[in-house]
């Protein structure tokens, strides 16, 4: 069916008139006189309608929402999987990465005691907040598709346990992070780095119990490796002889070992699937099969060759691969890593201060995709504290819709900055607060003033 025929009346008209008349046929299997009768309806769980519409329950959306909330829209939260937090809790990510100027982001992690994350209580956490803020919230809700006015966003097909439901919306926003809705929206979109399209690996986090504390390292970058002694050597060149003999993948450069929640745990971020997408079932089907194989291979490799890690095994698998970038939706702004590097500040900020280094996984190798000729498995780019502008969240084409988290308008490099949770947080945020003041004003989010945000979020102008 053509989006760009999906209004309201047809919507509508869909599910009240015609749900009932679709029938199911060609079933696989069947023998003359086993069906009757093979017609039958297709359930549909009726029409829902909102201020405002949070399309994924990471730290973007779940920051989207209760600012929303807290703004006085009726907003509601959809989440496909059975849980709130989103990478943190789905695969496992941590800790809370990212500084940024947000009295809304400070105070999320006072209440979740700092940025060490507990991913068996985070969903919780966040889900009494939405609740608190007094939004709605959906769970094993997927967002399946759009549908059309025009140019702009007015209703959302959720697929559900009970058949598709319907949400009509005076805003949509999209915190998917793969920029689903805008994608499906028709919305602009880049993908991957120039020249070759290459997107950042995938990684299965994993966590590890039996550590002893008294010896065990802590390592959370390739600049930490190369300055961690074992006995063999430093940490960096360790782990690149043993990339180099096949003790590990060759996409395996830096074994990165986070403190956890719990003493005698580490977070470990070191398995690497490249050339994969994250859009593609396919890819993804490899990526968790292969991630997790990794993780088994990196688990051994400790236990030989790092101190402390001997008894070491694997206590927390998560339920899905890490996926860091897909989609970058093209708005009315654009970031670039000249505006990171260079610290730019922006009249119509609706972030401020963000810093993170532009932290580029090699999507052709292992370690950084940066800093190659000077070590082994390279080092990240730094930045200055920067400013994301309310244009970034703003699809150039699209109306009714507004961007969160590490989909928003900017390029490859930038990206590998802004993606991370806490700056996520601060995006989504800024999005939840935009979306309101669009849906209670009855404009559209780019009619929206920067400094109408910034109020809402108190950063001032």
């Amino acid at each position: 069916m053509n989006k760009a025929n999906y209004t309201r009346r047809g919507l509508l008209k869909t599910i009240g008139i015609s749900a009932a008349s679709v029938t199911l046929s060609g079933c696989a299997g069947a023998t003359e006189g086993e069906v009757k009768d093979n017609k039958q309806p297709v359930s549909v769980g009726g029409v829902r309608k909102t201020d405002v519409l949070v399309c994924g329950g990471g730290p973007a959306g779940v920051a989207a929402a209760i600012m929303a909330a807290r703004q006085g829209a009726k907003t509601l939260l959809i989440e496909r999987y059975g849980r709130l937090g989103g990478m943190a809790v789905q695969a496992r990510v941590g800790p809370m990465m990212g500084n940024v100027a947000s009295p809304f982001v400070d105070e999320v992690l006072k209440r979740l005691g700092g940025r060490k994350v507990n991913h068996e209580r985070l969903d919780i956490e966040y889900a009494a907040m939405v609740k608190e803020a007094g939004a709605n919230l959906l769970l094993h809700a997927w967002a399946a598709d759009v549908f059309m006015d025009g140019r702009c966003v007015s209703s959302v097909w959720l697929l559900t346990k009970q058949g598709m439901i319907a949400v009509e919306a005076g805003v949509t926003i999209d915190a998917t992070g793969d920029g689903d809705m805008a994608w499906k929206a028709g919305a602009a979109f880049e993908q991957g780095r120039a020249g070759d399209g290459l997107m950042q690996p995938m990684t299965i986090m994993f966590g590890v119990a039996g550590v002893d504390e008294s010896v065990a390292m802590l390592c959370d970058s390739e600049e930490q490796a190369r300055g961690t002694k074992v006995p063999e050597g430093t940490w960096e060149e360790v782990v690149t002889r043993g990339q180099a003999s096949g003790e590990l993948a060759p996409s395996i450069g830096v074994i990165r070992t986070y403190a956890a929640d719990r003493k005698g745990k580490r977070v470990i971020n070191a398995t690497q699937v490249n050339n994969v997408d994250g859009t593609k079932a396919d890819d993804l089907t490899f990526a968790e099969l292969e991630g997790r194989k990794q993780a088994y291979q990196v688990l051994a490799f400790l236990q030989k060759h790092a101190p402390g890690y001997e008894n070491a095994y694997i206590s927390d698998m998560p339920a899905i691969v890490g996926v860091r970038e897909t989609r970058r939706v093209l708005g009315l702004e654009y970031l670039t890593q000249e505006d990171l590097v260079n610290g730019r500040r922006w009249p119509d900020a609706v972030v401020r201060s963000a810093k993170f280094s532009i932290d580029i996984h090699n999507p052709a190798g292992s370690g950084q995709a940066a800093g190659k000729a000077k070590t082994f498995q390279g080092a990240s780019i730094k930045v200055k504290p920067y400013d994301i502008p309310y244009g970034c969240l703003v699809p150039r084409e699209v109306d009714g819709l507004l961007l969160a988290g590490r989909c928003i308008s900017g390029s490859h490099e930038a990206h590998a900055s802004y993606r991370v949770q806490c700056i996520a947080m601060a995006i989504g945020a800024a999005a939840g607060a935009g979306a309101a003041i669009a849906a209670q004003k009855g404009i559209q989010p780019r009619q929206v003033k920067a400094a109408d945000v910034q109020k809402a979020l108190g950063i001032g102008s």
